[in-house]
């Protein structure tokens, strides 16, 4: 019976899910256990080993043809193969199969609930709402959750909607600004007026305030007190306001 000829540069895998990256002209693939992908991109997966079925780069997986040395090192300026076999991994394309698919997205749409039960309160009770009531407020407002969007980032889009529907509201930072007493006078008033409530103030020498604002002006505060103090001064989130259980900010 004559034998089957293999070429030396193949390796053929299966019951893999294949991770693709075009980059340099040329397209580069991984192989890795299924389930696994998504649990590295969402770092729940830290041990390479786990994710790669072989630490290799392929030009095909399927037909089991390895990338040459000259073409790595040309797209990736490297031929470490770990290095390399990171960056498609986070960077490149994947197929999940409709079970994977379903999965991921339910994990990120709790985990979207849990950034929301902890960035903010029912304004009626200062307590935080539960995940549960989060997720059921969700589903009634029909939120579709993007598996490509982070999930902080959704949250604070997905507060926009439930507002629609819940007395909701995110929980108030407190800051404290610190600058020259010279230099506060060009922009006291502005700072003050994206104050909800002042806790303390000082003008001892050295212009100190402490307040209550809403998250989103803390970007207005930073760049306020650096331009009018030059980068001099100090605008920092020293904690939240106090409400009825210990909400932590995110």
């Amino acid at each position: 019976m004559s034998k089957i000829f293999t070429p030396t540069n193949q390796k053929l895998l299966t019951n893999v899910v294949v991770v693709k990256l075009k980059k340099g002209g040329k397209r580069f693939e991984i192989a890795c256990y299924k389930n696994k992908v998504v649990a590295w991109r969402n770092k729940i997966e830290k041990n390479l080993e786990e994710v790669l079925q072989t630490e290799t780069v392929f030009t095909n997986v399927s037909r089991g043809e390895v990338a040459k040395s000259a073409d790595l090192k040309k797209a990736f300026n490297t031929d470490d193969m770990k290095t390399i076999c990171i960056q498609i991994l986070e960077k490149g394309e994947f197929q999940l199969s409709e079970k994977e698919r379903q999965s991921a997205l339910n994990a990120k749409f709790t985990e979207i609930a849990s950034n929301i039960s902890s960035m903010c309160i029912n304004p009626s009770t200062q307590r935080p709402y539960p995940v549960s009531l989060v997720e059921q407020a969700m589903k009634d407002a029909h939120v579709s959750v993007k598996p490509n969007k982070s999930a902080k980032q959704q949250a604070l889009e997905v507060i926009k909607v439930l507002k629609e529907s819940i007395p909701i509201e995110r929980v108030k930072m407190k800051v404290k600004i610190s600058m020259s007493s010279q230099d506060s006078k060009k922009c006291k008033d502005q700072i003050k007026g994206l104050f909800l409530t002042i806790v303390s103030e000082d003008h001892d020498g050295q212009f100190e305030m402490v307040g209550l604002s809403e998250p989103g002006n803390y970007k207005q505060l930073a760049e306020l007190v650096g331009k009018h103090s030059r980068g001099k001064g100090m605008c920092e989130v020293i904690g939240v306001e106090e409400t009825a259980e210990n909400v932590v900010f995110s």
